[in-house]
C-alpha cells in the first residue's frame, strides 16, 4: 500500500465542481513561509473532491482560511493544472488552525494580469481561456489583491425561463477588467 505525503496548505478556494468541490491552497513551508499552489484532486474523470474525501474527522468541511494537513498520494499535473495532487481518500484531512484575513496579503501572487485575455462567455468578461491557449500557462490558480471588487446577484438566463440566480464578481487588475462567476457556496449563500 503506497504511503501518503501530507502537505499543509492554507485553504484559499473551496468552490462547487459537479457533485463535489474544487479545493486549493498554498502550501505552508518551514517557518510558515508560503509555497506553491496545491489542488487535491480525486481519481474520478472530472477530479472533483467528494464530501467524504475532503472532510475532517468530526465530519465538518474545510473552509477558506483553514490551515489543513491534506494526505496526498502523488503529484498529478494535467495540461495547464500543474498544481494537481492525487488525494489519499483513506485518510481524514486535519484542520490545524485558521489564518486571519489580514494575513492574506503574504499569500498573493505578483501578476500583471490573470491570464491571456480576450475570450468571454455571454455574461462574463475575460472569463474564458481556450484549452489550447491555457496549456501554455504556467499556472491555473492565483490569489490577487483588487481594490474595486463589485459583487452582483442576477439571473443570467432569465430571458430563457431560468430564474436561478448567480453571483458575479467584477474587478480589474493589471489594467484589464474581469467579470467572473463566484462559485464558493458560502459566498453564494451570503449574497443570495
Amino acid at each position: 500500500m503506497p504511503t501518503s505525503t501530507v502537505k499543509r496548505i492554507v485553504c484559499l478556494a473551496n468552490s462547487r465542481k459537479l457533485s463535489g468541490r474544487c479545493i486549493a491552497g498554498k502550501e505552508l513551508l518551514e517557518g510558515g513561509r508560503p509555497g506553491g499552489w496545491v489542488r487535491p484532486v480525486s481519481a474520478r474523470e472530472k477530479e472533483e473532491v467528494s464530501e467524504y474525501e475532503r472532510q475532517y474527522q468530526d465530519g465538518s468541511d474545510p473552509r477558506v482560511l483553514d490551515v489543513i494537513d491534506v494526505p496526498l498520494s502523488n503529484a498529478l499535473p494535467k495540461d495547464y493544472q500543474l498544481e494537481n495532487w492525487l488525494l489519499d481518500p483513506n485518510n481524514y484531512w486535519k484542520r490545524v488552525q485558521r489564518v486571519a484575513s489580514h494575513e492574506l496579503t503574504r499569500f498573493t501572487d505578483p501578476v500583471a494580469r490573470l491570464w491571456i485575455v480576450g475570450d468571454s462567455t455571454r455574461n462574463g468578461l475575460n472569463d474564458q481561456v481556450p484549452v489550447a491557449t491555457a496549456i501554455a500557462l504556467r499556472h491555473s490558480l492565483l490569489l490577487v489583491r483588487v481594490s474595486d471588487l463589485t459583487l452582483s446577484v442576477f439571473s443570467p438566463r432569465e430571458a430563457f425561463g431560468d430564474t436561478r440566480r448567480r453571483v458575479q464578481g467584477r474587478f480589474s487588475t493589471g489594467g484589464t477588467n474581469y467579470w467572473l462567476w463566484v462559485t464558493d457556496p458560502e459566498y453564494e449563500r451570503k449574497y443570495f
